[in-house]
């Protein structure tokens, strides 16, 4: 299951060179050729899926675990005080190449922020108007 034109596909299969740092046969996780911060990682399957909604039970099961063993590399390694997993979801999530993968962002100690948002209210009538909509589709 590989797409033939995928730059990811390409890069997990070791056709394009990169900067890896683990590698097993589902997955390759290499060094972000343009960071967030020092040791930014992404984990690729060698497998296509565009995106989380079309990743199999078999590749989503094995992502969390290996992020957590990347990220406590990091921070052994590279010292840092924390990471963020980061996984985008479409255009307007901020993806930008349709093959499922995973961000690990190392975090230090007065570095940059990365992952932030302004939290909003939400009125109890919306929060339950909302669940309830979600729960006829699941």
């Amino acid at each position: 299951m590989k797409d033939e034109t995928c730059i990811f596909c390409k890069i997990a299969n070791g056709e394009i060179p990169s900067a890896t740092v683990y590698e097993d046969e589902d997955f390759r996780a290499i060094l972000d050729l343009n960071p967030a911060s020092k040791g930014h990682t992404l984990i690729l399957p060698k497998n296509h899926f565009k995106d989380l909604c079309d990743l199999d039970s078999t590749t989503a099961v094995k992502v969390l675990p290996l992020a957590a063993k990347i990220g406590s590399a990091m921070k052994s390694a590279l010292n840092c005080d924390g990471f963020n997993l980061v996984q985008n979801n479409g255009t307007e999530a901020g993806q930008t190449v349709f093959h499922f993968h995973m961000h690990i962002i190392p975090r230090y100690q007065g570095g940059p922020s990365i992952a932030a948002w302004t939290p909003q209210k939400a009125e109890s009538e919306e929060l339950t108007e909302i669940a309830e909509k979600l729960k006829t589709v699941l």
